[in-house]
């Protein structure tokens, strides 16, 4: 057998995982944050830490597993595409008893990411997002991919607590089971409150009942689109909790998504002085009383070939 070493042109260890940037970028916006899930007894999951907490997350609920390994994302990102191998680790672990029930409940808001690697703890979300309800909480859900491609339909048992559903093209078109993005928005508008729509290029939409919001793409220097979706969930929900109109939320969330990728090197792209913090927060300086945010951390390993792959 022959193996061939490739050489990289870049190499960068950033914070990652969906709910991570989430949570980072909501933080940096100007909300209050917390942070709940699993992490390993390694380096990596000190990295996560470390950059949640300087990113004025609220680490308190991040709960650290003897023997266990944070997960690790490798990105290997080219011109047009990006290859992502991903490691789960301790994201498979997280189940309700390493949560703290009334540190959620003292939140406004919940946020969930990365749906279809919550093995551990998916069975329970129906009976959690119904006691957050309960709790008078507002819910979000961000898919993300389905690395299996099953798009298995139990997911739909959480749509009736969801205030908003997030999602990009190719989701709402697996999720709804057809390959048109017009029947598919149809089809997943009728079982939430507010589905957001990602579209990349083409901007992003929003559907609540019979009313359909559009943002059109804005033109930005392009560095790298990793964590944009993310960037757009916290700018949605940064305006959400705030009681700003769908529209309005949708704007925001628009600018925030289109603005991430400024910051090389960093797929937490809101910290720092040149970044769109300054810009979203001359929109809306109001802090909220408490937003929680939860699941388990991966540190993503960004690794740039010469040629031949990316995410």
């Amino acid at each position: 057998m022959c193996s061939t070493e490739h050489l990289a042109s870049d190499l960068s260890i950033t914070l990652g995982s969906s709910s991570a940037i989430f949570a980072h970028n909501l933080a940096s916006l100007g909300s209050k944050v917390g942070f709940s899930g699993c992490i390993g007894d390694d380096p990596f999951g000190e990295i996560c830490v470390q950059r949640l907490n300087e990113g004025g997350v609220d680490v308190a609920g991040i709960r650290r597993l003897n023997g266990g390994t944070t997960g690790l994302t490798v990105i290997l990102p080219q011109q047009k595409d990006r290859y992502i191998l991903t490691y789960p680790g301790t994201m498979y672990a997280l189940t309700s008893d390493h949560l703290d029930w009334n540190y959620l409940a003292g939140a406004k808001h919940l946020h969930l990411s990365s749906y279809f690697l919550q093995k551990g703890i998916q069975s329970q979300l129906p009976e959690l997002f119904r006691k957050a309800k309960h709790a008078k909480l507002t819910i979000s859900l961000d898919t993300n991919d389905d690395p299996e491609d099953l798009w298995g339909s139990d997911i739909q048992n959480l749509f009736p607590h969801l205030d908003i559903l997030f999602v990009n093209e190719r989701e709402a078109c697996k999720l709804a089971q057809t390959e048109s993005l017009e029947r598919a928005i149809d089809s997943l508008a009728q079982g939430v409150s507010v589905l957001a729509v990602k579209c990349g290029a083409a901007g992003a939409l929003a559907r609540t009942g019979d009313q359909q919001f559009t943002s059109p793409p804005l033109v930005v220097d392009l560095v790298d689109s990793i964590g944009a979706g993310d960037s757009f969930d916290a700018g949605f929900v940064h305006q959400f909790i705030r009681g700003a109109s769908i529209e309005e939320c949708l704007r925001f969330a628009n600018l925030a998504g289109a603005h991430s990728p400024w910051r090389h090197r960093s797929i937490s792209g809101f910290g720092g002085s040149d970044g769109v913090s300054n810009k979203t927060q001359r929109l809306n300086k109001t802090v909220s009383r408490g937003c929680g945010t939860m699941l388990a951390l991966r540190t993503r390993h960004s690794l740039l070939r010469r040629r031949g792959l990316d995410q």
